[in-house]
């Protein structure tokens, strides 16, 4: 059952990745015929064509790699300004490959085109075209986000007591387990039960989880707390002693160890450390429940993602060295190591076979595809060529080009030529296919596992 259901992820994340690549290539499509752009391919995936079929101008269709996805539009790159004569002097690998970029986009031209070629159209329309597709991925992800956080919820901690422990063990320990000779946990020792809900504490009112807490920590010495227990209020007053515990801010999160640098400190499956400070322990654990957030608690998860999405991206060019070692060398993968597609349909095949209730796995499946369609987004958005990012910056820089020539009474400059930074795009396009290699192997024989 394991295996089915493993397997069964890893094909429905498969599948929801190629949703994302081709929700994303629609907008791009969708912007092009709306303003009258021909597009010739509307395509899922890179290399060999899997299937295909035409309707009207445009031919739709799956290839085998499915790395991406792409849609081609007639006269991306426009004719070049002037022609030199060369004639005598060798033309330069660089100036070669510009002139075959731009030779093999006018070939798609044919009668008729003339009037439907991409950059003939106003800046801003070019920009809407390219900047569909990003959009596309961060709509999605919205609407997955909001699903899982306003929809099915998430899972928060209440006051009421999910456990008591027997004994007192510190946050640092390797065991749970309490040695005979253990001196019991002051829970346990003044008679709390599972299900028991804390009302106040030391005379407070404790209506929150994270009030609850709080005031359990600020306590040392005999502390009476008030919990509802089968529909009757009952004072119970435990012992309560110091020890080292998780340390939490005002709010209740973690907080995690940081370096020299201020940066996070991680073990070695590359999950963050968290400090420890001495409080005042009882010896329960909080039960938890699965509760909808607001629109504003979500726009604010959404904002810590975004941000967190960024700092992946930034950090992404000093992962190559680890993926490299894990791939070839056999160094251990961190949890926090990038995965590529086969990678991501894995973790998928191991979420949804954990034995956990089926809302679990689904929500996490959602808020992970949902995290993968902002990083699309995020990525897409780099200012650099073959990306959508790229192809911005080249219309952003024209339509500056031109306002400023209308404004001085200069000749128009014409289009920008984006064949001039073809060369850096086949450079970059090299680079992303040699890391996502890379990424396949090491996604293969060392994968990333959420549960060892």
């Amino acid at each position: 059952m394991v295996t089915l259901l493993t397997t069964l992820g890893i094909i429905l994340f498969f599948l929801g990745l190629l949703f994302s690549i081709a929700w994303h290539e629609l907008g791009h499509l969708g912007t092009a015929k709306m303003f009258g752009i021909r597009c010739t391919q509307y395509m899922v995936g890179f290399g060999k064509t899997l299937w295909s079929r035409k309707w009207g101008d445009t031919e739709y269709g799956v290839k085998l790699i499915p790395l991406g996805g792409y849609v081609r539009m007639v006269g991306m790159i426009p004719p070049a300004a002037e022609r030199r004569d060369t004639s005598g002097k060798p033309m330069s690998r660089w100036r070669a490959m510009i002139e075959d970029a731009r030779e093999a986009n006018h070939v798609e031209i044919r009668p008729g085109d003339e009037d439907r070629l991409f950059y003939q159209r106003a800046p801003w329309k070019r920009l809407i075209v390219m900047v569909a597709g990003p959009a596309m991925n961060l709509i999605l992800a919205v609407i997955l986000f909001s699903i899982v956080l306003m929809g099915i919820g998430v899972m928060q901690p209440t006051t009421t007591v999910g456990s008591v422990s027997e004994c007192v063990v510190p946050a640092d320990a390797t065991s749970t387990e309490c040695p005979a000779d253990a001196t019991p946990s002051p829970a346990a020792a003044a008679g709390f039960r599972p299900g028991d809900e804390i009302v106040r504490v030391d005379g407070e009112p404790t209506p929150t989880w994270a009030a609850a807490n709080l005031a359990i920590r600020d306590a040392i010495g005999p502390t009476e707390i008030e919990v509802r227990r089968d529909g009757e209020i009952h004072t119970l007053t435990p012992d309560l002693i110091e020890n080292q515990v998780v340390a939490r801010d005002a709010d209740g999160d973690i907080v995690y160890k940081t370096d020299a640098d201020g940066n996070p400190v991680k073990d070695d499956r590359g999950i963050q450390v968290p400090e420890l400070q001495t409080a005042g322990f009882l010896g329960i654990t909080f039960d938890r429940e699965r509760q909808a957030m607001g629109p504003g608690e979500s726009a604010a998860y959404m904002g810590d993602m975004v941000v967190g999405v960024g700092k992946a991206i930034i950090a992404l060019p000093s992962k190559v060295d680890d993926v490299f070692r894990a791939a070839f060398l056999g160094e251990q993968r961190t949890i926090d190591s990038p995965v590529g597609i086969v990678g991501a349909s894995r973790i998928g095949g191991e979420i949804l076979s954990q034995p956990i209730p089926l809302v679990e796995r689904t929500a996490f499946l959602l808020n992970m595809l949902a995290g993968v369609n902002l990083f699309l987004f995020a990525f897409n958005m780099l200012p650099i060529l073959p990306l959508d990012g790229g192809h911005i910056v080249g219309a952003m820089w024209e339509s500056l080009r031109r306002n400023l020539a209308r404004l001085f009474r200069r000749p128009d400059p014409g289009p920008f030529d984006v064949a001039q930074l073809m060369p850096v795009a086949y450079i970059v396009v090299v680079c992303f296919i040699a890391f996502s290699l890379m990424l396949l192997v090491a996604d293969v024989v060392n994968p990333v596992r959420l549960v060892q």
